[in-house]
């Protein structure tokens, strides 16, 4: 499981397609291609693109949300949402050897993923985010403490990844609640820099 991962951004696919790219050359190895409004034919062909891309950098390629593009694309799995299909029937679609990863905003959430067999989960959001529409109730770093130490104290093993407004000045905070990694979208999207801020997050998340 990568600590570090990044949720592709952009006003186009080709500029999804380039911040890929640029954050996987600063050594990133885990992507979730995040393409929203776009038709079937221009997704996959972006995710065929992006599968070549990671191929490249020996990086792991999650689609979010489309069971049927991360299938055709030969994605390494898929990272579904609160309203997408069940992970029971994206693993028939998929196959055992898919990572499957689901978005939850409390400690119910987590423990019904884990019972579905979820690979991981996403957990969030810390504080407001401009990228994603419908946003869940912000936890707060008091709110992910609460929910790592329920699924402690039932003696759940499945990676708990933080997402959601994450700022370069969290991750030692939220490390501390006993979280797995972080997934970062706008923190790697924009300004540059990227080589210097990746070695700094993986320092703070090792």
């Amino acid at each position: 499981m990568h600590q570090l991962q990044y949720i592709s951004q952009g006003l186009t696919p080709e500029d999804h397609l380039l911040n890929i790219e640029r954050v996987c050359k600063a050594g990133v190895r885990w992507i979730q291609l995040r393409l929203k409004n776009v038709d079937l034919a221009i997704h996959l062909k972006t995710a065929l693109q992006c599968r070549v891309l990671c191929d490249q950098f020996e990086a792991i390629l999650i689609i979010n949300d489309a069971v049927g593009i991360a299938r055709a694309s030969q994605a390494d799995g898929v990272h579904l949402g609160t309203h997408d299909m069940t992970i029971k029937e994206a693993r028939k679609i998929l196959g055992n050897n898919a990572i499957i990863g689901g978005t939850a905003n409390t400690a119910e959430d987590c423990i019904k993923l884990f019972e579905e067999k979820v690979d991981y989960v996403g957990l969030g959001p810390l504080r407001y985010t401009a990228t994603k529409k419908d946003l869940s109730p912000v936890l707060g770093f008091m709110g992910y403490q609460e929910i790592l130490d329920t699924i402690k104290h039932h003696k759940l093993k499945v990676p708990v990844v933080a997402i959601g407004g994450i700022t370069e000045n969290d991750v030692e905070l939220l490390m501390r609640t006993g979280i797995s990694g972080i997934a970062v979208s706008s923190l790697l999207t924009k300004g540059d820099s990227f080589d210097e801020k990746i070695n700094a997050l993986k320092n703070l998340i090792a």
